[in-house]
């Protein structure tokens, strides 16, 4: 019961403890700053602050977080603040995101109360005044 012997057969290697072969998202929490660029494969999620530019499959910044330097994603939600350009093919900006800085996107979602200062391009090259649609939520 107690016996120190191991059950696997001799060669077996156990998995990696975090897991991190599997994880199909990276988690960059509300304690954590970083000072640096970021470059990542899988999705990211930011709660606390990065000063350095982001480049990742689909970005989730959280109401809190903070990134100072470009961000690069497929798709990109943001609710911190960024300052710096936004590239993106779909951005969704949430009601309390703040973004000071250039936007190029595919398509866009910009939820009542957000606040941006920058110009919009759409990555067409035309000029995003035409492309923006206003969409009201009452959810």
């Amino acid at each position: 019961m107690f016996s120190k012997r191991s059950k696997q057969p001799p060669g077996h290697r156990s998995a990696p403890a975090t897991g991190a072969r599997q994880v199909p998202f990276s988690l960059i929490g509300s304690d954590v700053g970083i000072v640096g660029d970021i470059e990542a494969s899988v999705d990211l999620h930011i709660d606390g602050r990065v000063e350095g530019d982001i480049c990742c499959a689909a970005l989730v910044q959280g109401p809190d977080s903070r990134i100072k330097g470009q961000v690069t994603a497929t798709t990109a939600r943001i609710a911190g603040v960024v300052e710096g350009s936004i590239i993106a093919d779909e951005l969704i900006v949430e009601a309390s995101a703040r973004i000071l800085g250039n936007v190029t996107y595919g398509s866009v979602s910009i939820a009542p109360g957000s606040q941006i200062a920058g110009q919009f391009t759409h990555q067409s090259g035309a000029q995003a005044g035409t492309d923006l649609k206003l969409v009201h939520s009452d959810g």
